[in-house]
């Protein structure tokens, strides 16, 4: 719970003993980072971040919660992070944290009225022919490997499938993707073209808006250019570049960590040829075990208050430990797994700025689909090396494999109905 606080000692001696947010061990085992973390400080701990940048991270269920609930006492505009005037400008993460005019730092009613535009537009989308397109897609990028008898199921799949699906419900043309995709793992990746990537995204997504203004088809650009809420060009190209982050990195990511859990785990294994229960569940368990969005930033104190045992000063910053609060003991059985069937998570978020309930929904088709039209296709799918010697990402903002090599029989193009 929050309370009111005195002014925070100088210096905050809290984060004298911050944990640093990166490193190898968010490669290797951040759950034990968490437990760690934990014990030593509670649901709020003091973290750094790249540069020494100092931050709290919220792994609380409960805490995490409370402030994504309260927007006026933990408010979303990162206008007011105390720490900007000490930020270089060349900061890897500044693309993550730099207050833009978008839907995503919008707050109050700004906030509703361009969230509501964007319900609106995705409720639009109809979601048979979103498993229809998810299907013919899957189908297609299949066909590129099915003849070799081996894949690397994130590269020439799961990173593929939701940004071509993305093209279609935004009614960009395909040949655009490789643009898109490049932008948006340059970005991501917080390395020094992190900036670039972010420029890339948004002229794409101008050129969008503008074309579709003068045709406009069936789409999500389109309904949003039509909404009563009259977004600017300007809003809508920076809203949509909200929506293409959000919808293509974290449901890559889940489809590649629920392929994964159903290749190594004894209870998927005899039901990956055609068990439809099986994926739902792998599904579910992927977003409580090994969500693609580890941590987000944040939210930002408007005054000086308490949180979890810690003092938090006005304009700090919180970021939203998602695994970490699913990992929370409160909300875990006594064998320390999530309930079979429980979708409390927090994967999507919590609060006014969650997920949008149609897009988690699109999100669920498109991956559960993805999966399902894999194990149709290739019903004897089996990881290609030791489950051990697969590699995550070294990073403690989302939980993503680099590879997953399979390997199965050889199959048939769906284009021609021969072998490859």
């Amino acid at each position: 719970m929050t309370e009111p606080a005195t002014t925070p000692p100088p210096g905050c001696p809290a984060h004298a003993a911050a944990a640093p947010l990166h490193g190898p061990r968010f490669q290797t085992d951040p759950s034990q980072v968490y437990r760690e973390l934990r014990g030593a400080h509670g649901p709020v701990a003091p973290v750094e971040l790249a540069g020494g940048v100092p931050a709290w991270l919220v792994i609380g269920y409960r805490e995490l919660q409370l402030v994504t609930s309260q927007p006026k006492l933990f408010g979303r505009d990162s206008s007011r992070w105390n720490a900007w005037p000490s930020i270089p400008a060349d900061w890897p993460l500044k693309p993550m944290m730099a207050p833009v005019p978008s839907i995503l730092y919008a707050e109050g009613a700004e906030h509703q009225r361009r969230s509501a535009a964007v319900t609106d537009a995705l409720s639009a989308v109809d979601p048979y022919e979103l498993k229809k397109k998810c299907e013919q897609i899957a189908d297609l990028l299949i066909d590129e490997f099915a003849g070799r008898g081996e894949a690397d199921l994130v590269a020439e799949y799961a990173h593929r499938v939701p940004l071509l699906v993305l093209c279609w419900m935004f009614g960009l043309d395909d040949a655009q993707a490789p643009v898109l995709i490049r932008g948006l793992l340059d970005m991501l990746d917080g390395g020094a073209d992190a900036q670039s990537g972010a420029q890339r995204l948004l002229t794409v997504m101008l050129e969008l808006v503008e074309a579709k203004r003068d045709r406009p088809g069936s789409d999500v650009t389109t309904s949003l250019l039509m909404h009563q809420a009259g977004l600017s060009d300007e809003e809508i190209m920076r809203d949509l570049r909200v929506l293409l982050i959000a919808g293509h990195q974290p449901t890559s990511y889940w489809i590649a960590n629920a392929l994964r859990l159903m290749l190594t785990d004894e209870r998927f294994a005899a039901s990956l040829s055609g068990g439809r229960r099986s994926i739902a569940q792998a599904l579910t368990e992927a977003l409580w075990e090994d969500t693609p969005t580890q941590i987000f930033a944040g939210r930002w104190a408007t005054r000086d208050t308490r949180l979890g045992g810690q003092q938090i000063a006005a304009g700090d910053m919180l970021l939203l430990g998602l695994a970490g609060s699913n990992a929370d003991p409160a909300v875990r059985q006594e064998n320390g797994a999530a309930a079979e069937g429980n979708h409390a998570h927090m994967s999507f978020s919590h609060g006014e700025h969650r997920c949008p309930f149609p897009a988690q929904e699109a999100a669920e088709v498109i991956a559960g689909t993805a999966i399902e039209v894999l194990l149709d296709r290739l019903p004897d799918l089996r990881l290609a090396v030791a489950e051990h010697a697969l590699v995550w990402h070294p990073s403690a903002w989302v939980r993503a494999l680099v590879a997953l090599p399979v390997g199965f029989t050889p199959g048939f193009r769906t284009s021609d109905g021969g072998a490859l």
